[in-house]
């Protein structure tokens, strides 16, 4: 698994990149990683569980703190750091980028959200 080499958070714009050792570059929005939190809070205790969020298009990351050798918290301005990003679904989360956010912005449109929401991840 690759291992991330540099973090860099943007605060002003709400972007954290992310380079990896094999060469892969991730941008991803603050707002992107809140709504695909790997707490339970956020993803349920089973399948199928995930809990959408919504009015998250402002948050922020105070801080990054790591977790072992593994992982990093991120603790947003909305008060939640109950979330574990392991270098595996950081990754996996740039990888898969474009078709999550497509996601969750159908969701929030489904549950009658969606209607101002026409920004995309860079």
């Amino acid at each position: 698994m690759p291992t991330p080499t540099e973090f860099n958070l943007h605060r002003s714009s709400r972007v954290l990149e992310i380079s990896f050792d094999d060469g892969k570059h991730f941008t991803m929005p603050v707002e992107f990683l809140r709504v695909y939190s790997p707490s339970a809070e956020v993803q349920g205790h089973g399948p199928g569980q995930r809990v959408l969020q919504i009015g998250k298009e402002e948050v922020n990351i105070d801080r990054i703190e790591p977790v072992g050798n593994y992982a990093v918290c991120l603790f947003f301005d909305d008060e939640h750091n109950t979330g574990i990003y392991s270098w595996e679904y950081l990754y996996k989360l740039g990888e898969n980028q474009e078709e999550l956010w497509k996601t969750y912005l159908e969701e929030l449109e489904k549950a009658g959200h969606g209607q101002k929401r026409h920004v995309r991840p860079s």
